[in-house]
């Protein structure tokens, strides 16, 4: 395996950054999960733009390059591991300062991209899952993005590692931990965006909410809205997802995955589920490997 540090390509066992890093350190990074499908990014402006958010947020921004220099720095390292369907991290610190939790102004920030092989997309692909998840209610509450922004992408997921452990210390059956605020709201899992049909409504909860609005969260509210969905946002207890007809997650990896148990409740894979998946799948193939 091939990664990319700081401008180069290195070997995997030489791809490493210093230990007074601040990404290390403190979790002072942003960071983008991304999907490569016939070797290029997708929907790499809006990753880029919610990676610029991050930064901005961080107050590093100025430090970043520039759009093409960092897509470029994906791609070289897809190509090196001759992928070309893939999943891609890029992360960006605050790079190497004393150690203080207060930042200096002067920021040299460190750029990684790791990447590993997944299955082609599109209508003539094969899913990353092994089939429908289940999904349980945690006790971990979300942070309040008063305390930190949930709109941002860091690597502080102590969070979702927490909601993560819980279900493994629990009956073990679940693939994805179900969060929600200090109010009860289900807001997100803890790597996914969740939607639930109910009486022919497309439902999520709304962004105003302190969830992370994903990439593939809003291609598929785009397909929903082309093909005349009814689509409602809003805020949701876990009985309402037990209560729906049809339940699925999303993420740039596991793209529409279906539901079929929400705290022990059965769920079928229902007819806007799966037809959402095939309109995500042909909108990849055409652009991606038309």
């Amino acid at each position: 395996m091939t990664y990319h540090v700081d401008g180069t390509l290195v070997p995997a066992e030489e791809a490493t950054v210093n230990v007074r890093d601040r990404g290390f350190m403190y979790g002072d990074a942003a960071f983008e999960t991304l999907r490569v499908y016939g070797g290029d990014v997708f929907e790499w402006e809006a990753h880029f733009e919610r990676l610029a958010r991050t930064c901005r947020t961080l107050d590093f921004d100025e430090a970043m390059p520039p759009a093409d220099d960092l897509r470029e720095r994906v791609l070289e390292t897809v190509a090196a591991n001759d992928f070309q369907d893939a999943y891609a991290r890029l992360s960006i610190t605050r790079g190497v300062q004393p150690g203080k939790l207060t930042p200096e102004p002067r920021v040299a920030p460190t750029i990684t991209v790791v990447v590993s092989e997944l299955p082609r997309g599109g209508t003539a692909g094969e899913s990353v899952w092994d089939g429908p998840a289940t999904v349980r209610t945690v006790e971990t509450r979300k942070i309040p993005s008063a305390a930190v922004p949930a709109n941002v992408k860091t690597h502080n997921y102590l969070n979702g590692i927490l909601a993560r452990l819980e279900l493994q210390h629990g009956d073990g059956d679940a693939d994805e931990a179900l969060l929600r605020d200090f109010n009860g709201h289900v807001t997100e899992g803890a790597t996914s965006n969740v939607f639930f049909v109910d009486a022919g409504t497309l439902k999520t909860p709304t962004s105003d909410q302190d969830l992370l609005p994903g990439v593939t969260r809003g291609v598929v509210l785009d397909l929903a809205h082309e093909e005349g969905f009814p689509i409602e946002d809003g805020e949701y207890a876990p009985s309402d997802l037990r209560a729906a007809d049809e339940v699925f997650l999303t993420n740039s990896t596991w793209e529409v995955r279906p539901v079929t148990r929400v705290d022990g409740a059965a769920l079928d894979v229902g007819p806007m589920t799966k037809l959402l998946a095939k309109l995500f799948d042909e909108r990849v193939e055409r652009a991606h490997y038309g």
